[in-house]
């Protein structure tokens, strides 16, 4: 049966993350770690910080209104993320997981007053050749209607687990690694834009907020928060969105800060495509497709 754990405030992200690299390194020196992941549900009621998500529109390049993009909804939801990831008796540390997918509708218009009811829970883990694919399925009700859901995969590198489905099934995000889209503006993304995302975002995790911090994972420098590249693209395409969209997001290559880099998009029968990628044309850093 599955666990429901309805917690009173919004997870601190900073205490979770270094508490799950302590027993990602523990684990190592042992040998031993969970192998299932737990059947449980993390739900949260809150209600929207106004002034917080006025600041996320600005640095993502939304128009600041009442209305809040999916995205932000997102944002609201990835400390459960992060508070199910780190749990003791989650089979994987923070530190070796990379967000590839990230896939989410919103079902109506949400207004900034509106009050949430946030859930995170596990999906099936799932094969790929690099390791475990883990689904972490979102949902935000206002009151008993459902207004958005969320998918986001990430990679659990090297790692196995008992039992997994294999990759070929369905994950909800159909997107290649690479499209050809002619780009038509350039975005100059400064060195301290992860500092100032962590900022409205919670995220603190250092790959994203000092040169230090991204050595320390094996990049020359810090790179930007993939959320935020998905904020920014959705920012981006938004006026000429309906209400109610869905969004599917590939990260395919980090960006390093600081940077430029190339956005492009064409609209396709109902459905936008957008590639974010380096100035020198090479690899995508984001592949996306809007409907």
């Amino acid at each position: 049966m599955t666990q429901r754990v309805v917690l009173d405030a919004t997870p601190r992200m900073a205490p979770l993350l270094a508490a799950s690299m302590a027993r990602g390194v523990a684990r190592k020196v042992s040998g031993r770690r969970p192998q299932t992941l737990p059947d449980r549900e993390v739900v949260l009621e809150t209600d929207q910080d106004r002034t917080r998500m006025a600041a996320y529109q600005r640095l993502c390049g939304f128009a600041v209104r009442d209305v809040v993009p999916a995205t932000w909804i997102h944002v609201q939801a990835f400390p459960l993320q992060m508070e199910l990831m780190s749990a003791p008796d989650s089979p994987f540390a923070l530190a070796g997981i990379v967000h590839v997918t990230n896939s989410m509708s919103l079902l109506r218009p949400v207004s900034v007053g509106e009050r949430l009811r946030l859930s995170s829970s596990y999906g099936a883990p799932r094969e790929h050749r690099r390791g475990v694919l883990l689904d972490l399925i979102g949902e935000a009700y206002v009151g008993d209607e459902l207004v958005w859901r969320g998918v986001s995969a990430y990679l659990a590198r090297g790692a196995t687990l008992p039992g997994m489905v294999p990759e070929e099934q369905p994950d909800g995000v159909h997107l290649p690694s690479d499209v050809e889209v002619e780009a038509d503006a350039v975005w100059r993304l400064p060195a301290n834009l992860g500092r100032r995302y962590s900022a409205v975002s919670g995220d603190f995790n250092p790959i994203h907020t000092s040169a230090l911090g991204g050595k320390l994972f094996g990049f020359p420098r810090a790179i930007i928060q993939g959320m935020w590249t998905h904020a920014r693209v959705l920012a981006a395409l938004e006026p000429r969105l309906g209400d109610a969209y869905r969004m599917d997001v590939r990260f395919t290559k980090p960006i390093l800060l600081p940077s430029s880099v190339l956005f492009g998009a064409r609209h396709e029968g109902d459905h936008w495509t957008a590639v974010v990628r380096p100035r020198s044309g090479e690899k995508a850093h984001l592949v996306a497709s809007v409907s």
